[in-house]
């Protein structure tokens, strides 16, 4: 998908990357599209590999140049180059900051103004309400008081967004509600600690919310760091949900309270997650899935599956055992 949001840098080359990591030039010095993560890397882009979680994609990927470790290099077919780092993660931040200069960047949209009522007549909205440049909102739409919807993002039909509400670097389905306070779109909290200080991650994707959804009063929603956050068709959130970096999640999911999601994990169809529930990063969650309140998923769950505890387990086994306990 076409990024909306981030301009890249290009006739980025394999030496310019190089340079950026301390590493030694190349005598082949080819151009570099883009930074992307190794299932959807294309021939001409850079990619990444740093945990056997993403295995299964290293001999489908079409990337020919692979940022990796040594300890992950024997893994990783002849037939594309590997260009071995110390730490993976740290290398592509560096990289993806060589590709988006100013991703970096979260601040507020300087360029906001209030609405234009000629360039939207049929727009129901409320007081001190602003907009970005080239904002695109469908048809009976409302927003309301003191809400900000930053530059770019595109929102579809009979959508209405509540009061308080900021909104950037998102695109928005038909028929969705958002309510009081949420946030989306801000980058993820993703950094690497250091001994003097901190270096913060980049995030160039976006929050691609879809059709029939509904998001809750102060809800966070964290855009992608090269992939997108995604909430898919029909599922519900309720009040103070938080949604991390990456994390994708199915239709017709039913998501209560205080529930939160760490980075990168998949949520299947029809899931529904009792409140206070914490589901670890980098995880896959099945179709048809129900969680407990209050419990902590650190494992992957298969679909058509009922858990419940700390650590998830399956229900009857979780029940079992706190009945041999009363």
């Amino acid at each position: 998908m076409k990024n909306y949001f981030f301009k890249k840098k290009n006739k980025i080359k394999l030496n310019d990357i190089l340079l950026s990591l301390n590493l030694k030039k190349e005598k082949i010095d080819i151009e570099i599209s883009d930074i992307n993560e190794i299932e959807t890397a294309k021939k001409n882009d850079i990619t990444f590999f740093h945990s056997v979680k993403y295995l299964k994609y290293v001999k489908k990927t079409k990337s020919k140049i692979i940022i990796t470790s040594k300890k992950y290099s024997n893994l990783i077919p002849n037939n594309i180059k590997i260009i071995e780092v110390q730490n993976v993660l740290l290398s592509v931040a560096k990289i993806t900051s060589l590709f988006y200069p100013k991703a970096l960047n979260d601040n507020f949209d300087f360029d906001v103004s209030e609405i234009n009522k000629k360039a939207y007549p049929k727009l129901r909205f409320g007081k001190n309400v602003l907009l970005g440049k080239n904002v695109k909102i469908g048809k009976n739409c409302s927003l309301g008081h003191n809400t900000i919807i930053e530059r770019n993002v595109i929102i579809g039909n009979n959508c209405n967004i509540g009061s308080n509400v900021i909104i950037k670097n998102s695109i928005i389905g038909n028929n969705t509600n958002i309510l009081d306070g949420a946030i989306l779109g801000k980058k993820g909290f993703g950094f690497f600690p250091g001994k003097k200080i901190n270096i913060r991650y980049p995030h160039v994707g976006s929050v691609i919310i879809g059709n029939n959804v509904e998001i809750g009063c102060n809800n966070t929603i964290d855009r992608g760091s090269l992939s997108n956050t995604i909430i898919g068709d029909g599922t519900f959130l309720d009040n103070q949900v938080h949604i991390a970096h990456n994390v994708k999640i199915g239709k017709n999911c039913i998501i209560t309270g205080q529930v939160g999601f760490a980075g990168s994990s998949s949520i299947g169809n029809r899931v529904m997650i009792g409140g206070q529930a914490g589901i670890s990063g980098h995880l896959s969650i099945g179709d048809n899935v129900k969680i407990g309140g209050g419990s902590g998923v650190i494992k992957n769950i298969p679909s058509n599956t009922k858990v419940m505890g700390y650590p998830a387990k399956n229900i009857r086994n979780f029940l079992k055992e706190n009945k041999l306990n009363d």
